[in-house]
Protein backbone atom coordinates (compact mmCIF):
# COMPACT_ATOMS: atom_id res chain seq x y z
CA UNK A 1 0.00 0.00 0.00
CA UNK A 2 2.74 2.22 0.89
CA UNK A 3 4.32 2.45 -2.78
CA UNK A 4 1.00 2.79 -4.11
CA UNK A 5 0.49 5.52 -1.98
CA UNK A 6 4.00 7.56 -3.54
CA UNK A 7 3.11 6.13 -6.93
CA UNK A 8 -0.17 8.00 -6.67
CA UNK A 9 1.03 11.10 -5.00
CA UNK A 10 3.82 11.64 -7.86
CA UNK A 11 0.99 10.80 -10.39
CA UNK A 12 -1.62 13.50 -9.16
CA UNK A 13 1.44 15.55 -8.03
CA UNK A 14 2.45 16.18 -11.60
CA UNK A 15 -0.56 15.66 -13.87
CA UNK A 16 -1.71 19.23 -12.73
CA UNK A 17 -5.52 18.53 -13.19
CA UNK A 18 -7.76 16.21 -12.03
CA UNK A 19 -7.91 12.35 -12.28
CA UNK A 20 -10.76 10.19 -11.41
CA UNK A 21 -10.50 6.85 -9.37
CA UNK A 22 -11.84 4.91 -12.13
CA UNK A 23 -8.58 6.22 -14.23
CA UNK A 24 -6.48 6.05 -12.06
CA UNK A 25 -7.21 2.28 -10.86
CA UNK A 26 -7.02 1.29 -14.55
CA UNK A 27 -3.29 3.04 -15.76
CA UNK A 28 -2.33 1.35 -12.13
CA UNK A 29 -3.96 -2.16 -12.73
CA UNK A 30 -5.63 -1.98 -9.29
CA UNK A 31 -9.11 -1.87 -7.95
CA UNK A 32 -10.67 1.01 -7.36
CA UNK A 33 -11.23 0.34 -3.55
CA UNK A 34 -7.44 0.25 -3.52
CA UNK A 35 -6.92 3.75 -5.32
CA UNK A 36 -9.78 5.03 -2.60
CA UNK A 37 -7.65 3.56 0.58
CA UNK A 38 -4.64 4.87 -0.98
CA UNK A 39 -6.45 8.44 -1.80
CA UNK A 40 -7.99 8.29 2.03
CA UNK A 41 -4.40 8.03 3.08
CA UNK A 42 -3.11 10.60 1.06
CA UNK A 43 -6.07 12.88 2.16
CA UNK A 44 -4.79 12.51 5.96
CA UNK A 45 -1.48 13.56 4.87
CA UNK A 46 -2.31 16.13 2.77
CA UNK A 47 -4.93 18.45 5.29
CA UNK A 48 -5.58 20.40 7.83
CA UNK A 49 -2.27 22.46 7.85
CA UNK A 50 -0.26 21.00 5.39
CA UNK A 51 0.91 23.70 2.36
CA UNK A 52 -0.84 21.22 -0.30
CA UNK A 53 -4.21 20.07 0.41
CA UNK A 54 -5.82 16.89 -2.29
CA UNK A 55 -9.08 17.79 -2.80
CA UNK A 56 -11.95 16.03 -4.84
CA UNK A 57 -13.85 18.02 -7.72
CA UNK A 58 -16.56 16.36 -10.15
CA UNK A 59 -15.15 12.76 -9.10
CA UNK A 60 -11.41 13.82 -9.62
CA UNK A 61 -8.85 14.77 -7.61
CA UNK A 62 -6.02 17.11 -7.43
CA UNK A 63 -3.60 18.56 -5.76
CA UNK A 64 -3.93 22.20 -4.40
CA UNK A 65 -2.78 25.19 -2.24
CA UNK A 66 -3.72 25.09 1.08
CA UNK A 67 -6.41 27.87 0.92
CA UNK A 68 -5.08 29.44 4.33
CA UNK A 69 -1.78 30.09 3.07
CA UNK A 70 -2.73 30.76 -0.86
CA UNK A 71 -2.39 34.29 -0.40
CA UNK A 72 0.86 34.07 1.06
CA UNK A 73 2.12 31.95 -1.98
CA UNK A 74 0.87 34.05 -4.54
CA UNK A 75 2.82 37.03 -3.12
CA UNK A 76 5.64 34.90 -3.58
CA UNK A 77 5.02 33.92 -6.98
CA UNK A 78 3.30 36.52 -7.88
CA UNK A 79 5.06 39.63 -7.44
CA UNK A 80 2.33 41.71 -10.14
CA UNK A 81 -0.29 40.67 -8.63
CA UNK A 82 -3.38 39.76 -10.81
CA UNK A 83 -6.33 42.28 -10.99
CA UNK A 84 -8.21 41.38 -7.86
CA UNK A 85 -12.20 40.69 -8.70
CA UNK A 86 -14.12 43.91 -8.17
CA UNK A 87 -17.68 43.73 -5.74
CA UNK A 88 -19.34 44.12 -8.87
CA UNK A 89 -17.64 40.54 -10.31
CA UNK A 90 -18.36 38.73 -7.47
CA UNK A 91 -21.99 39.98 -7.17
CA UNK A 92 -22.34 38.69 -10.60
CA UNK A 93 -20.37 35.45 -10.07
CA UNK A 94 -22.80 34.28 -7.57
CA UNK A 95 -25.78 35.11 -9.79
CA UNK A 96 -24.60 33.15 -12.42
CA UNK A 97 -23.45 29.96 -10.16
CA UNK A 98 -26.39 29.83 -8.13
CA UNK A 99 -29.13 31.19 -11.51
CA UNK A 100 -26.72 28.84 -13.75
CA UNK A 101 -27.03 28.48 -17.01
CA UNK A 102 -28.18 32.55 -17.46
CA UNK A 103 -27.97 34.86 -20.24
CA UNK A 104 -26.51 38.67 -19.38
CA UNK A 105 -29.48 40.09 -20.13
CA UNK A 106 -31.02 38.01 -17.01
CA UNK A 107 -27.71 39.09 -14.79
CA UNK A 108 -27.89 42.78 -15.54
CA UNK A 109 -31.79 42.78 -14.34
CA UNK A 110 -30.99 41.01 -11.49
CA UNK A 111 -28.58 43.45 -10.41
CA UNK A 112 -29.92 46.37 -12.02
CA UNK A 113 -26.59 47.97 -13.79
CA UNK A 114 -24.60 46.54 -17.02
CA UNK A 115 -22.56 43.77 -16.26
CA UNK A 116 -20.63 43.48 -19.13
CA UNK A 117 -17.29 44.45 -17.67
CA UNK A 118 -17.82 42.11 -14.74
CA UNK A 119 -18.56 38.72 -17.43
CA UNK A 120 -15.44 39.87 -19.27
CA UNK A 121 -13.16 39.51 -16.35
CA UNK A 122 -14.98 36.65 -14.64
CA UNK A 123 -14.77 34.79 -18.37
CA UNK A 124 -10.51 35.82 -18.04
CA UNK A 125 -10.04 34.56 -14.87
CA UNK A 126 -11.66 31.21 -16.40
CA UNK A 127 -14.53 31.22 -13.39
CA UNK A 128 -17.56 31.35 -15.67
CA UNK A 129 -17.57 29.77 -19.69
CA UNK A 130 -19.96 30.11 -22.32
CA UNK A 131 -22.05 27.41 -21.76
CA UNK A 132 -24.76 27.50 -24.91
CA UNK A 133 -27.29 29.71 -26.51
CA UNK A 134 -30.70 30.11 -25.26
CA UNK A 135 -33.74 29.22 -27.46
CA UNK A 136 -34.92 32.76 -27.95
CA UNK A 137 -35.17 35.59 -30.27
CA UNK A 138 -31.23 36.60 -30.59
CA UNK A 139 -30.18 33.70 -28.81
CA UNK A 140 -28.66 34.85 -26.42
CA UNK A 141 -24.96 33.59 -24.86
CA UNK A 142 -25.63 31.45 -21.38
CA UNK A 143 -22.84 31.01 -19.13
CA UNK A 144 -22.10 28.84 -16.11
CA UNK A 145 -19.54 28.46 -13.75
CA UNK A 146 -15.96 26.17 -14.46
CA UNK A 147 -14.18 23.78 -12.98
CA UNK A 148 -11.83 26.77 -11.74
CA UNK A 149 -14.90 28.05 -9.98
CA UNK A 150 -15.38 24.75 -8.12
CA UNK A 151 -11.82 24.59 -6.84
CA UNK A 152 -11.44 28.39 -5.94
CA UNK A 153 -14.57 27.77 -3.50
CA UNK A 154 -13.53 24.32 -2.67
CA UNK A 155 -16.64 22.43 -4.14
CA UNK A 156 -17.00 19.25 -4.96
CA UNK A 157 -19.08 19.61 -7.65
CA UNK A 158 -22.12 22.18 -8.16
CA UNK A 159 -24.81 20.71 -6.08
CA UNK A 160 -22.42 21.21 -3.43
CA UNK A 161 -22.97 25.20 -3.41
CA UNK A 162 -23.81 26.51 0.02
CA UNK A 163 -26.81 28.53 0.65
CA UNK A 164 -26.61 31.80 -0.95
CA UNK A 165 -25.57 33.35 2.53
CA UNK A 166 -22.76 31.81 3.24
CA UNK A 167 -21.84 32.22 -0.31
CA UNK A 168 -21.92 35.36 0.28
CA UNK A 169 -19.98 35.55 3.44
CA UNK A 170 -17.26 33.45 1.48
CA UNK A 171 -17.49 36.24 -1.08
CA UNK A 172 -16.74 38.82 1.52
CA UNK A 173 -13.78 36.93 3.23
CA UNK A 174 -12.45 36.76 -0.73
CA UNK A 175 -13.17 40.61 -1.37
CA UNK A 176 -10.99 41.34 2.33
CA UNK A 177 -8.33 39.02 1.65
CA UNK A 178 -8.11 40.66 -2.16
CA UNK A 179 -8.37 44.17 -0.49
CA UNK A 180 -5.94 43.34 1.88
CA UNK A 181 -3.30 42.31 -0.45
CA UNK A 182 -3.79 45.42 -2.45
CA UNK A 183 -2.81 47.61 0.99
CA UNK A 184 0.13 45.63 2.08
Amino acid sequence: MEKLCGELEAVLFVSGEGLSVAFLAEKFGVKEKEIQTAIDKLQKKYGGESGVHLIKYRNNYQFCTNPNIAESVASVLNPVREKSLTRAALETMAIIAYKQPITKPEIDEIRGVGSDYAVHVLLQNDLISVVGKKEALGKPILYGTTDTFLKRFELPDIDALPSYEQMMEKLKTIETTDLFARTS
